[in-house]
Parts: C-alpha cells; structure tokens; sequence
C-alpha cells in the first residue's frame, strides 16, 4: 500500500476514471476503506492512515477495465464443487 496506491484508490472511490487496462494490486477491503474514507474527510492524516493500514493483510486483486485487457485472458478449465 503505497502513496501512490492510496492517491489512485482516493481518486477511484472519488468517481474519476483512469486509462488503464489491467490493475494489479492491494484491494482496499471494508476496514481499508474506513481508512480511506476518513482521509478522504479530512479526518485522518495520511501517516496515520499509512500506520494503520501497514498492519492489514491486504486481498491481492487483478482487475480487467478494458476489451482489450479481458482478450489477455484465456479459459482453461472448470470444477464442479459440491
């Protein structure tokens, strides 16, 4: 969870838009986004939020945003689960 990171979930949960095709990186989860959202309100610093989220295990994600991105990908097989 990099400043970069943080200033890129900010700007998503903000509503604006990005270029990219895949993202890879540290989910942000419900706790996470407590954090960011009282950034966001001014009521956390950012070092605070740098502590705080340091101690978090994050989700690891891949997310697809474009056409051209999800052509990248390719089926290889499926399981029946019961």
């Amino acid at each position: 969870m990099t400043e970069e990171w943080l200033d890129f979930v900010v700007k998503c949960r903000a509503g604006e838009t990005h270029d990219y095709d895949i993202v890879e990186g540290s989910m942000d989860d419900d706790t996470v986004w407590n954090y960011v959202k009282d950034f966001l309100n001014d009521k956390l610093p950012r070092n605070v939020f740098r502590a705080y989220a340091e101690f978090k295990n994050p989700t690891h994600q891949i997310s697809f945003h474009t056409l051209k991105a999800l052509k990248c990908l390719r089926f290889e097989r499926s399981e029946i689960l019961s």
